[in-house]
């Protein structure tokens, strides 16, 4: 299949993890891609491992929770590939974040949470939009299953991307930009092994009616769907890959 063939792409947060399957995935069917990461050195081994298996890759580093960044990766990608077709909105602070309560957590560390975990999104939605516009595209947001249940600030920020998908896909609709999030369950990265004690891992497994961690392959059909034109009637939509964990009616 090679449904993105002569398309660009901007993935934030791709240097590893569920980031890079998505970037090597969009690759793998013909598109351009833009790893976009604040890490230059991993960044830059992913965009060359994809060019060395035969895709079409270059790095960009990017601070999403920087406006002047985030418009910087926008025209970047536009001098490197001619303009921009689809948004992937990854880049989260998650395998290194402090576990903290919302009464107790640290006023600036919360605010660099939000600015980046949630804002950046916005941030980066700005920036290319105007180039989009001219031809239409599709936008997908990274949430999670943390919005439907008690996690803090992180389900906090998840929530906000929900609302952020739907009031963008809204505004953005006009000019023929689709905009979409997909809600992971528990998914097998480092960064998870990290930031999730394994015995609250196990326990979340046991209740899934899909007894397993889920992989980042798992999620790559659903985000390389809600990007191409197969899904060219549907925006504002938060997509649950989560092995049954959440139901929603």
């Amino acid at each position: 299949m090679s449904r993105f063939t002569g398309k660009s792409v901007i993935v934030t947060g791709a240097a590893q993890g569920i980031g890079a399957a998505y970037a090597a995935a969009l690759a793998a069917e013909g598109a351009k891609v833009v790893v976009a990461d604040l890490n230059a050195e991993v960044g830059t081994a992913t965009a060359e491992k994809i060019v060395a298996s035969g895709g079409t890759a270059v790095f960009a580093r990017v601070d999403v929770s920087d406006p002047e960044s985030a418009v910087a990766l926008a025209e970047f990608t536009v001098a490197e590939f001619g303009g921009i077709d689809h948004l992937v909105n990854n880049a989260a602070i998650y395998g290194e974040m402090k576990l903290d309560l919302l009464l107790t957590v640290p006023w600036d560390y919360y605010k660099k949470f939000m600015s980046v975990n949630m804002d950046g999104a916005l941030n980066v939605t700005r920036a290319v939009w105007p180039h989009m516009r001219k031809k239409g595209g599709s936008i997908v947001n990274q949430s999670s299953t943390a919005a439907w249940l008690y996690s803090g600030f992180y389900g906090l920020a998840k929530v906000g991307v929900n609302g952020l998908t739907q009031q963008l896909a809204t505004e953005l609709g006009g000019n023929n930009i689709r905009v979409n999030a997909i809600a992971p369950g528990p998914i097998d990265t480092d960064a998870t092994k990290n930031v999730t004690p394994g015995s609250i891992v196990e326990d979340m497994v046991k209740r899934l009616p899909l007894k397993r961690m889920g992989t980042p392959d798992d999620l790559i059909g659903a985000c390389l769907f809600l990007l191409s034109d197969d899904a060219g009637w549907v925006t504002g939509q938060i997509f649950n890959i989560d092995g049954g964990q959440i139901f929603r009616s």
